[in-house]
């Protein structure tokens, strides 16, 4: 029997891959849109998170990303990236979150004159307060921040640079995002050799819109612990008429090595990277234990979340408790934040949770 939302809502549960400005609530996005006198497809609040989903589902990857001008245009000031920020971390830790690294781009927030420090330092704020106060009515939650840098641009070394100056402060890490197409991740090598200098954690988007090449570069050229997506390295896999799988050497490289997989399935059917989530490559991938980690990508645009896909999964292919454990240990075991931290919600957390839900 699939398990529902409800019951998933009370596992803990790990998140890698969650983008800050495709998390808004819709009545957020309103709020903030009328005073400072952006125009929305609709002020009507259900009406506005329907046209978010229905605009993001059109099998593009660049058709859905422009639903981004919407909720970028009203997290211009400090006090609205604030808001949204702690609304985030209230929002995650109400689904049973307990660990979230939440990126977003500080250069595409800076259209009212803000510096980038300034947009840094508003998000973390209103991480903290968010996180106190989920904590304070009993949904404790880590966040962690990733800043990410826009593909398109050439800002990467100044985030970059960001990303260590505030390390120690609730950056966690650096990604790049934006169109894969025509933007590869070696346009952008120096800061990515500069992380790695500087002892940096770092995931890079690849593997969404484009295929094995993006995956190539990001870890071969680039170096990257994790895959944003990631999802089309099954194209470097064949199964025979028995169902016996094939492994290409980047595929095996991949797994072999353990390199993260932060798969988004509601994200990639809207997107085309997949065609259902009964059709979804996590089904394979897990399968053949990639280090698979379930996400939710933009829970605003995808109407979902965390514990949604999980649903979902759980619907689609039968998983039960121990399947979503090991999806949560996998994303534990890949977060950007010291070791020492990671065993503790492992051991402390995640694990006692799952055991008392295995055992019924």
């Amino acid at each position: 029997m699939a398990l529902s939302i409800q019951d998933i809502r009370q596992a803990p549960k790990a998140l890698l891959h969650d983008h800050l400005d495709g998390g808004l609530r819709p009545a957020t996005v309103a709020e903030l849109a009328d005073p400072i006198g952006h125009k929305l497809p609709t002020q009507d609040v259900t009406a506005l998170g329907k046209w978010f989903t229905d605009a993001a589902d059109s099998g593009s990857l660049e058709r859905y990303l422009e639903t981004f001008a919407h909720t970028v245009a009203v997290m211009q000031t400090p006090e609205s990236l604030h808001r949204v920020a702690y609304e985030c971390a209230q929002d995650l830790a109400d689904d049973g979150v307990v660990y979230a690294e939440v990126r977003f781009a500080p250069e595409q927030h800076t259209e009212g004159g803000l510096a980038l420090d300034a947009v840094v330092e508003a998000v973390l704020s209103g991480f903290a307060d968010g996180s106190r106060d989920a904590a304070a009515d009993g949904h404790p939650i880590r966040v962690g921040t990733l800043l990410t840098a826009m593909r398109h641009a050439a800002r990467s070394m100044e985030i970059a640079e960001q990303a260590v100056r505030y390390r120690d402060s609730g950056v966690v890490g650096f990604d790049i995002a934006g169109a894969e197409a025509g933007f590869p991740p070696t346009r952008h090598l120096d800061a990515f050799e500069y992380l790695q200098r500087e002892n940096c954690r770092f995931t890079i988007h690849a593997g969404e819109g484009f295929g094995l090449p993006s995956i190539w570069q990001a870890i071969q050229w680039c170096g990257a612990h994790r895959l944003g997506h990631g999802v089309r390295i099954v194209d470097d896999i064949e199964r025979d008429d028995d169902g016996r799988a094939t492994l290409g050497r980047l595929a095996d490289y991949v797994r072999d090595t353990r390199v993260p997989l932060e798969l988004c399935p509601s994200s990639n059917l809207q997107t085309g990277a997949a065609t259902s989530i009964a059709e979804h490559p996590i089904g394979l991938l897990t399968e053949l234990r990639f280090r698979a980690t379930v996400n939710t990508d933009n829970r605003l645009m995808s109407g979902t979340s965390l514990s949604r896909e999980m649903a979902l999964l759980s619907d689609a292919f039968g998983y039960g408790w121990e399947d979503l454990r090991w999806f949560t240990i996998n994303a534990m075991k890949s977060a950007f934040i010291h070791f020492e931290e990671r065993l503790a919600i492992i051991n402390d957390v995640i694990k006692p949770a799952y055991a008392k839900l295995i055992s019924g």
